[in-house]
């Protein structure tokens, strides 16, 4: 997809803030710090649309960008980090888990993994809250480019069987480095959305 407009239209922490429009919404999930604002740049050809940043827990919302008046991203904020307050954790997850599974408007979550390690239990915790709900998921294994090529299809391996990917969920080797990957990504949400 050729992007000609990318802008966030709004933070949101509850439904009646989602915006009030049936265009179709992909979420991206991941831990703190995978590399989601890098990964929402290079799909959308720019530099800092979403901020990334060394510090994670960043986002603390849901973030809608509208792209090309078509469709959706909305960022959530990272699981797996410890410097926020429990409390602060457990809003997080309550509005994740909400937006999640009651928004209509969602054809997929993206999982962002980063393909240099295993997923952790928290990526796993995720993946299965996502086949519970049978929310459609599409994994990206990110920093590709951190990795000698060779390797590349072990790494996936190690990432499938953590996770125990189900066979019907696309995993895609990605990274915002090169642009690895970013063409099946567009062409993965091109079928959700038709």
């Amino acid at each position: 997809m050729k992007v000609t407009s990318a802008d966030i239209v709004i933070s949101a922490v509850k439904p009646d803030q989602y915006p009030d429009s049936a265009l179709p919404e992909f979420a991206l999930a991941g831990r703190s710090n995978v590399g989601k604002s890098s990964f929402i740049n290079k799909l959308l050809n720019r530099r800092n649309l979403a901020r990334t940043s060394s510090k994670p827990g960043k986002t603390q919302t849901l973030n809608f960008f509208l792209i090309n008046e078509e469709l959706f991203f909305v960022d959530v904020p990272g699981y797996g980090y410890a410097k926020v307050s429990k409390t602060e954790r457990e809003a997080w997850g309550k509005m994740i888990e909400t937006y999640f599974t009651s928004r209509e408007q969602l054809k997929a979550v993206v999982l962002i993994t980063d393909l240099r390690h295993p997923p952790t239990s928290d990526d796993r915790m995720m993946y299965d809250f996502l086949k519970h709900h049978g929310i459609p998921c599409i994994i990206i294994a990110t920093k590709a480019d951190k990795i000698p090529r060779g390797k590349w299809q072990k790494h996936l391996k190690v990432t499938k069987e953590t996770l125990e990917v189900e066979k019907d969920d696309p995993i895609v080797l990605f990274s915002s480095e090169t642009g690895e990957g970013k063409d099946k990504v567009w062409a993965l949400f091109q079928e959700y959305m038709d």
